[in-house]
This record gives structure tokens, sequence and C-alpha cells, in this order.
């Protein structure tokens, strides 16, 4: 009978362990899941409004903002490719050095571009308009695109008002954009006029973008099975839920990958290998902070709605050091099965090969002292790594809504629905 009884002590143990385990992992869970709506930005007036949204959409797919016109902002943020474009890096009007990111989730990043040389969206969205690796167009010309499309001319006009007179080339020279010799011969009332218009170009896109949030996937609806009482296991393949437990235990991944949207939002340095062996190392968030601080359209100067908010102190008050050199923004993990090549410089083309580079670290690369030293090798097994990427994989949510995945019709009035 002292043995019966002390087996079912064990047994009892036993599973009240179990039941505490279960419990801790629901409640990791349920810490990630569902995606909120992004945080609200003051600096842009024109943020939720569903007409700027609209406009924003029409803008994303054209390429008459770019100087070919053969570029736009959907080249490098393609809806069917997860809004990434499934190369190693960008490709504009010339081959540029860094992955494209996806924009799903985008507007809950507290930094945009992967070295943080943006503070909000509409401020990124401006960037590749003039950068010559990419749109290589000018502010100028730009103005002058929405002024002589009658469809956009008209939303343009509904939104923020009449726009500059840019036929007039004599005030308004064709490639005029600051830095170049035709923007300093016009007059410094008629740059206000275009800079002002151009900015209200980055917040419609903003609104647009606000729009792409990352869908419901197979760890959410388990997620809100928990919720639901239900815990309905089947929601996820057995190995997924195997990847879950390695994700929220011994494989550590919480460290950088928390919350909603699977990112500690800020900057780490892997000492990953590079890509080009050949190439000067990037300097990552180490020149990026640099670049925001000087940046002309930073939340804080005086395009900003609210340069005195909250969000537009936030980069001012930012400490960088010489760790953050070569280090780069911690990705989302949602939709990661579907947005590769992975890391900054798409080193690995599969998530296959980006776990066996945490399994073992080989061909780490450190440049300085100060690359991350939490990272140690995993060493898992073989299994354990398919069951990590089943988790990861559990990740792909649904697309947004097909009218916000294709270019507006020319005569469309439809209203993108808010994700607010």
């Amino acid at each position: 009978m002292c043995m019966i009884a002390a087996m079912t002590v064990c047994l009892t143990l036993a599973a009240s362990q179990t039941s505490d385990a279960a419990d801790r992992l629901h409640a990791m869970a349920k810490s990630l899941s569902p995606v909120p709506p992004p945080p609200t930005n003051p600096t842009n007036a024109f943020a939720l409004s569903p007409a700027a949204a609209l406009f924003g959409q029409r803008l994303f797919f054209d390429p008459g903002l770019s100087r070919a016109g053969d570029v736009s902002c959907s080249t490098c943020h393609d809806p069917t490719l997860a809004f990434a474009d499934g190369k190693q890096v960008a490709e504009g009007l010339n081959t540029g050095t860094i992955n494209s990111p996806t924009i799903l989730g985008a507007a809950h990043h507290r930094w945009l571009f992967l070295d943080g040389r943006a503070d909000t969206l509409w401020s990124q969205a401006l960037g590749p308009i003039e950068n010559d690796l990419e749109m290589g167009s000018s502010r100028t010309d730009a103005v002058r695109h929405i002024a002589g499309n009658e469809i956009l001319r008209a939303e343009y006009t509904a939104l923020f008002g009449p726009l500059p007179d840019v036929e007039n080339l004599d005030r308004f020279p064709v490639n005029a954009r600051p830095g170049r010799p035709q923007w300093e011969a016009m007059g410094t009332e008629d740059q206000h006029a275009i800079t002002s218009a151009f900015v209200n170009l980055g917040k419609a896109i903003e609104a647009y973008e606000r729009l792409l949030q990352p869908g419901h996937s197979d760890f959410d609806r388990w997620v809100a099975s928990i919720d639901a009482g239900t815990s309905s296991t089947e929601l996820m393949s057995p190995a997924a839920h195997r990847g879950f437990g390695l994700f929220a235990g011994d494989a550590g991944c919480r460290q950088c990958h928390f919350g909603p949207m699977f990112s500690d939002l800020e900057f780490h340095d892997l000492a990953l290998p590079p890509r080009d062996p050949a190439a000067a190392p990037l300097p990552g968030r180490g020149a990026g902070y640099e670049l925001l601080r000087k940046r002309e359209f930073a939340a804080d100067g005086i395009w900003s709605a609210a340069p005195g908010s909250t969000k537009a102190r936030r980069a001012a008050g930012a400490r960088i050091g010489p760790e953050h050199w070569g280090s780069f923004r911690t990705p989302s993990l949602r939709n990661v099965a579907k947005t590769g090549p992975y890391m900054h410089a798409g080193q690995f083309e599969t998530l296959s090969e980006v776990l066996a580079f945490y399994n073992t670290l080989d061909g780490q690369v450190r440049r300085h002292h100060h690359a991350e030293s939490v990272l140690q090798p995993l060493n898992f097994t073989p299994d354990q790594l398919a069951d990590l990427e089943a988790f990861l994989k559990a990740l792909s949510g649904d697309p947004p809504a097909i009218l916000l995945r294709k270019p507006r019709r020319s005569n469309g009035t439809e209203p993108p629905k808010s994700a607010e």
C-alpha cells in the first residue's frame, strides 16, 4: 500500500508539473498574439484618413514617381511576395547593399530602414524617391508627376489643397532636389512649396501602409483557441507545437523576438558572415543614427505635425555607442517563411540555413568586441531544428485584403478597410 501511495503521489506531482508547464507555455503564447492595431503616429495628421490611404495606395504602385518611370514602391515590396522582393538585396534603378524587408506590420516599428535612419513611415517613404539606387527622381519631378495626372492631381488637391505651379520650369526646374544646382537656383518660397507637397506624398503612403498588417496565422488561431478555453492543438502541426516549446525555452529566441511582432524593435550585431567578403562591412545603426539626426524629415522636425510628441522626441533621446556599429534592426518573425533571403544582406537563402547558422555560429566574423555576447550555439539535433522551422512557418499569416494588394483602378473610389 505504501508503494501504491508513493506512486500515486509521484503521478500527481508529474501531472501538476505538466499542467504548470502547459500554463506557462499558454501564457507565453498569449503574450505573442494577436497583433494589435499599430500605434498612433501624431506626426502625420493624415495617418488615419481613408482618403489619404486611397491616394497613398495609388502612389505605392505608381512607377511615375521614379526617374525612368519603371520603379515603384511595389518593386521592392511586392504584394505577391509578402511585400518583400525575394532578392538578396534591393534592386531599383541600381543594385543596393541591403535586403528589402517586408512592410507588413511596418507601422509597428519604432525605426524604419534596417539601419534605423528614419523614425516615421512617411519619412521612410520619401527616401527611395530621391535615392539614385532606388527610384532616382527628385521631389520637384515627383510633384510635377502628380500635377500632370488628372486623377492624381484631383485626389491630391481634395486632401491637401492646391499644388505649386510646377509647369513653370523657370521657377521649378527639372531634376531639382537638395544638393543639386537646379534646387539652389530656386527661390526659398518655391523650395518650401515643393517640399511641403512632397511631404504630403509620404504621409499619404504611410496612411496606406498602415493598413498592411500581418494576417492571422495558424499560431494566432491556436492562441485564440486557448483564449476560448478549447486549446485546439490541431490548429498547428505537432512539429510546430514542439518548435514553439523550443522557441519559448531552450532556443532563447525570446531574447530578441518577443511581443506580438516577434521583435524587440531594436538593433543587434550578430557578427554574421558577409555575403561578399571583399566588400566593406556595413555600418548599420552606427551610421543610421547619424543619418537620422541629420534627416530633413525627422519626426521632431519642421515637417512633423507633432514635433514635440513623445514619438518625435524618441530619436533625440536615443543613446548610440560603439556597440551599435554593424548592428541592424531585429526583423519581425511574422511571415518569415515567405520573406527570404534572410539577414540584412540576404546572406542566407532559406530558413534552414538561418537555423543552421544559429545552431553552430559557424562563419561568424567579429569585427569588434561589441558583437552580441548572449548569442550562443543552439547545438540542437536535426529533428529539433526541423521542429523550430515548423513553428516559424506557422507564423505565416493570411494576406491583406485583395483590394489592398493591387493598384487601384483608374476610377476606383472604394476605400481600403481600416485596420485601426
